[in-house]
């Protein structure tokens, strides 16, 4: 096995030497040749050069490699050789470089930190690894420090250290409470890149006694935490304003060092009062478009991937409503080596001549040195053919001593790179890789390609001749191409032979030889034609066909480029298509396509299919039921029915249906049996034993079927063993502890005699185990407790009754019964491809822990909270399941500019598994939606009010608002449009020059940085002219106008006094008037009995109360006695009760609709349109 692995792995790596290769010389990729070659070592896997490890478990320092012969394998630690048989914790892997360091068994993971670099050798050089730093990862405890409370006023500024112990690798840092919950951060307040809590001002709510830092290291899986810390807020009134003061960084001015393609971090904190704002600008550039992000409320500017393009100054400017602060960082980028020419593998012939180049630059520009076999080259074993000129070696005249790898080395201080490179020299005889008398067949008048594959070193020449002893080819009828080929661009007939083909080098010749077979084309000498035919005709399509001899052609029928239908009427011969009978449905065209193994031709014909000439009605319907059914030959397993067909009808029979009845176990159940064509009227049926038998027919034609016949006499067959087991046997556990053998039981008729039983046997599958089995009654399922969970089980079910057993059943595979998956998917990771779309991997569960059949993934995933407002609501979990052994998936309809979380779990026929540790992700900003409303307000001569509400979804942090607007003229035309930007914190504005009495339509819209969103529109119209405005304002301060309104109220008034003195008197008024008159049965002025009193309405239309109106004796009003109330009679709504419940409204007629409010109408109001309405 190992032997295998080893000749795999040396293909492999060879195929990976040969696409870096740089020279003239091709090898073939021909899995014979690729074992026989020789090869330097590939380092093909190796551990990082910075391995942080766990120090509890144990240490694993990659090294693998590959080579012709394979490689062995050596290590160096600190610079000297390591020794590895010496160290009983120290193992190598088999065939393999890989270190295992046992430390789960005694070992100290501090005693094997260092620089550890390995080494891969065979008899063709020696390639090394990077140098590979080992550290185990450190976590430890926070210093004991006393933490004095935090007492400060509100309004001042506050800043919570963290200080967090040093670990390996740094720790992560967040703030939580004593309950474990996460400290809300906004604009206000802050953690900084040092862990720092970051006030900009305190309130009142900031006071509390459980600030507690945390600090989690992931490596070993542990959290620190810090004392917890107290914040007092003192309030005094007022608050006092104060402009924006950087807290970090401090000073005007600041440095920073990045390395090229890392992530650039810079931070700005201030302080004030109302809380700056804080903006980033390049100073005399851009920043990146593509590749920036604000964090932290904008607090840190983020690029990614920066370059030295990247270097300059940064400044970051805090602003609030009283001033602003600045602050400059000026950023440098460095560069560790990066390649620009790595060196690549180099394979030469014996006398060749190549070059190894390696060409790489940094920031400062990297020093380059060259080592060959691991060893500098200095000091390296001299080679005549090898000369060293800067980052570049030239090779000349090469010999097989010359194999060897060369390392380059491109360093500097901030880091370096390590490239293997080798140089293989191969002397190789010729070898022809193509087969012997391999036959090439092509078509006359077209190419012919003949191979002749090979490899030597160095590379032969080739040379074809045709014939054995013919001359060597040449002339513009052939071409010859480097890769050994002959081409004949236009074969003939007698181009057909044997080729010889010949490759020579120094090292020695060998010929091969092919045959060339040149053959007729085919062709189509009579073409299907055009057809003209009439409904229920039918047509013939030809297509004679001439081919060569040796071929054999095939023919293919289409009908509008696809399959001919699947029907009878069809009909293809060897050398035409007809069709019976044909419908219009026929109209088309039909291809003809001939196929040889060399070559296809084709020919086509349109069909037409138009009306036939009209003839008599015809009557259809369906067919009589046969008669005079008869049962003869009666035999144990068969019986010959016999039948009289009725009438057709007009359409022909075309198939008769035979079904059966079983008197003795399902009686008056008629079950199918056969069906045989419409000319037969006898059929031999086969029977089953212990069945009381009884048959009728149906005849079918293409209208419908018939009534059953008449059913035959009774035929009752004899008992026998069953002849067959039950289907759809299964086994499928109910719990983790059991097996639910299931299956199908015979029906009636099936069980062949009296007394129908099963056994039932089992065993588990892959164990040297005898079958157990248990005879039951006719029931459909057996539950075999105590079963190890989710194993598979042989099972088999037999049928068997008085008489004996059915034949030996056949083994099906079931399992007992699932638990729930052990284990939760692992390395959950997500890709965020968009704002409302991310991607989910995980790595598959191993397969033994599913404990049951693997269904699939969950994925359930929640919005923790919008970036945008930090408010949390009720969460809602989604799930999504994929299917099967999938390892990925993807979430749609995520909310942007928003952090979610989600988890992972595993599932099988029993439920879900545990599920993995929650992953946080966050989508990226959106462009916001439409703002939640628009209002115009305070309309003057030549200024609106406007004021607006922020979207109901930001979809990330607004930047700006755009409001647009035009005016509108009397013909409803559209003016010039105006664009002012708005800032993101304003909510209203007055826009002020505009003309008077002028409708104005304005369309405005939220931006965030990603873009802007929907925009809402509204109207409004200025005031008029002054003069006009004072012209109606006079008329209502006429004198005349206050006495005609003064008038008219004492009016009022008297007629209300009259009113009222008349109804305290008990004098009649219209509705008892009206009642007297008309007295009304439903209603009773006074009942001895109950002493409740009629009801009575002053309304203007003198109208009575309905049956309905009379208030019952449990205080309660029906609806329907409701609808007519005194609303109804006095003033609608307005009406008034006094406290004993009495109505005090004025007897009158409903008021008219008061006017809507607002500003619907395009026309200023008018005292003279209130006059009117008052009248």
């Amino acid at each position: 096995m190992m032997k295998k692995k080893s000749i795999s792995a040396s293909k492999a790596s060879l195929v990976l030497f040969l696409c870096h290769m740089i020279s003239a010389l091709d090898v073939p990729l021909d899995s014979k040749l690729l074992e026989e070659l020789s090869q330097p070592p590939t380092i093909t896997q190796q551990s990082p050069k910075d391995y942080i490890v766990d120090p509890r478990e144990n240490i694993v320092i990659q090294c693998e490699a590959k080579g012709k012969p394979p490689p062995s394998f050596s290590w160096t630690r600190n610079g000297t050789h390591f020794d590895i048989d010496k160290d009983p914790q120290v193992i190598m892997k088999p065939n393999s470089g890989t270190l295992v360091i046992n430390i789960m068994n005694g070992g100290k993971a501090e005693a094997y930190e260092g620089v550890y670099q390995c080494t891969a050798r065979n008899e063709r050089g020696a390639a090394i690894s990077n140098n590979i730093v080992i550290r185990p990862s450190r976590s430890p405890l926070w210093t004991k420090e006393r933490l004095e409370p935090n007492q400060v006023r509100e309004g001042d500024s506050l800043v919570l250290h963290c200080r967090p112990p040093v670990g390996l690798p740094p720790p992560i840092i967040f703030w939580m409470d004593n309950a474990f919950q996460k400290l809300p951060q906004n604009e206000r307040v802050s953690q900084g890149l040092n862990g720092d809590l970051y006030f900009s001002n305190v309130q009142p709510e900031d006071t509390r006694e459980d600030y507690i830092c945390y600090a989690r290291f992931n490596h070993t899986q542990t959290i620190q935490q810090k004392q917890p810390i107290s914040v007092k807020v003192f309030s005094k009134k007022p608050v006092t304003e104060r402009q924006p003061v950087l807290l970090t960084p401090t000073g005007s001015t600041s440095t920073k060092v990045e390395l090229r393609g890392n992530v650039l971090l810079l931070e700005c904190i201030a302080a004030g009062l109302p809380t700056p704002v804080i903006r980033w600008i390049k100073e005399g550039g851009e920043l990146p478009a593509n590749r920036t992000s604000f964090e932290n409320f904008k607090k840190t500017l983020k690029i990614i991937d920066i370059s030295e393009a990247d270097s300059g100054n940064y400044k970051c400017i805090a602003r609030n409503t009283l001033g602003s602060a600045h602050h400059v960082i000026s950023v440098t980028v460095k560069a560790a080596p990066y390649w620009i020419t790595a060196p690549r593998n180099l394979v030469l012939s014996p006398g060749e001549d190549g070059t190894l180049i390696c060409r790489a630059n940094g920031n400062p520009k990297p020093s380059i040195s060259w080592l060959a076999n691991g060893v500098p080259i200095a000091i390296a074993p001299e080679d005549p053919s090898r000369k060293v000129d800067g980052d570049t070696i030239i090779f000349s005249h090469v010999q097989e001593r010359s194999s060897a790898v060369y390392q380059c080395n491109a360093s500097n201080e901030y880091g370096y790179l390590l490239a293997n490179a080798f140089i293989n020299v191969l002397a190789e005889p010729p070898r022809i890789l193509t087969p012997a008398n391999k036959l090439y067949q092509v078509i006359a008048d077209s190419p012919a390609l003949l191979d002749c594959a090979y490899f030597g070193s160095p590379k032969p020449e080739i040379e074809w001749f045709k014939g054995v002893k013919g001359s060597i080819l040449r002339g513009n009828e052939y071409v010859f191409h480097d890769n050994g080929t002959l081409e004949i661009p236009v074969a003939q007939k007698d181009s057909s032979g044997t080729y010889t083909c010949v490759a020579r080098n120094e090292l020695g010749k060998i010929q091969n030889e092919v045959q060339l077979e040149v053959k007729d084309p085919t062709m189509i000498i009579k073409q299907p034609e055009y057809k003209v035919i009439q409904r229920y005709g039918q047509v013939s399509f030809e297509c004679i066909i001439k081919h060569d001899s040796t071929l054999l052609p095939v023919i293919i029928w289409l009908k509008d480029s696809d399959e001919l239908p699947d029907d009878e009427r069809f009909l293809v011969g060897k050398d035409n298509l007809i069709i019976m009978n044909v419908t219009d449905k026929d109209d088309g065209t039909y291809t003809c396509i001939v196929n040889t193994t060399l070559d296809s031709v084709s020919a086509s014909a349109v069909l037409t299919v138009v009306a036939a000439p009209p003839t008599p009605a015809i009557i259809y319907a369906r067919p009589n039921p046969p008669f005079d059914l008869e049962l003869t030959g009666q035999l144990e397993r068969s019986v010959e029915l016999s039948w009289i067909p009725g009438d057709e009808n007009n359409s022909p029979i075309t198939n008769f249906v035979i079904e059966f009845e079983d008197g003795l176990h399902e009686p008056g159940v008629w079950h199918y049996q056969t069906e045989v064509p419409g000319t037969q009227t006898t059929v031999q049926l086969k029977l089953s034993p212990y069945v009381n038998y009884s048959f009728r027919v149906i005849a079918v034609n293409e209208i419908g079927r018939s009534q059953p016949s008449e059913p035959s006499e009774q035929y009752l067959t004899k008992s026998a063993s069953p002849d067959e087991n039950p289907a759809n046997v299964q086994g499928i556990g109910s719990e983790p502890d059991n097996l639910v053998i299931t299956w199908e039981s015979l029906k009636g008729f099936q069980s062949n005699g009296p007394g129908l039983q099963y056994k039932v046997s089992w065993r588990q599958k892959d164990v040297d185990d005898e079958w157990t089995s248990v005879i039951v009654a006719n029931v459909s399922k057996y539950i075999v407790s105590g079963t190890p969970t989710f194993v598979p089980y042989q099972i088999k079910v037999q049928a068997l009754n008085d008489l004996g057993y059915a034949p030996e059943p056949s083994e099906v595979i079931g399992h007992s019964g699932e638990d729930l998956p052990m284990v939760a998917p692992g390395n959950v990771q997500v890709h965020v491809i968009n704002s409302t779309l991310a991607k989910v991997h995980w790595d598959p569960v191993p397969l033994k822990t599913v404990r049951g059949h693997l269904q699939g993934y969950k994925v359930y995933y929640w919005k923790v909270q919008s970036l945008s407002r930090r408010s949390r609501r009720h969460v809602e979990k989604k799930i999504l399941t994929f299917r099967g052994n999938k390892t990925f998936g993807m979430l749609p309809g995520l909310e942007p500019y928003s952090s979610y979380k989600l988890n992972v779990r595993v599932v099988n026929g029993k439920g879900e598994g545990p599920a993995s540790p929650d992953k946080v992700f966050k989508t990226p900003e959106g462009v916001p939606s439409s703002p939640s409303f628009l209002k115009i307000t305070n309309p003057t001569l030549d200024s609106l009010t406007l004021e607006w509400g922020s979207p109901t979804h930001p979809n990330g942090v607004l930047t700006s608002y755009i409001l647009k607007f035009q005016p509108i003229n009397n013909t409803h035309e559209l003016g010039p449009l105006v664009e002012i930007r708005i800032p993101a914190n304003e909510s209203s504005l007055i826009l002020k020059n505009l003309n008077y009495s002028t409708r104005y339509k304005f369309y405005f819209n939220a931006q965030t940085s990603v873009g802007s969103g929907n925009q809402i529109t509204e109207e409004a119209v200025t005031i008029m002219d002054e003069a006009m405005a004072s012209r109606q304002v006079d008329i209502a301060t006429q004198g005349w106008f206050i006495g005609l309104m003064c008038a008219v109220a004492l009016l009022i008034l008297i007629l209300l006094i009259v009113c009222f003195i008349r109804r305290n008197k008990g004098g009649k008024y219209p509705v008892k008037e009206k009642e007297d008159a008309h007295a009304d049965p439903e209603i009773q002025p006074m009942k001895e009995d109950d002493g409740t009193f009629g009801e009575y309405s002053d309304a203007e239309d003198h109208k009575p109360l309905k049956k309905g109106s009379r208030t019952p004796s449990d205080r309660t009003v029906k609806k329907e006695d409701s609808d007519d109330s005194l609303v109804d009679y006095g003033e609608g709504v307005n009406g008034q009760f006094n406290e004993d419940g009495s109505f005090i409204g004025q007897y009158s007629g409903k008021k008219e609709k008061e006017p809507a409010e607002g500003n619907e109408s395009s026309e200023a109001p008018s005292p003279v349109n209130a006059m009117n309405s008052f009248v």
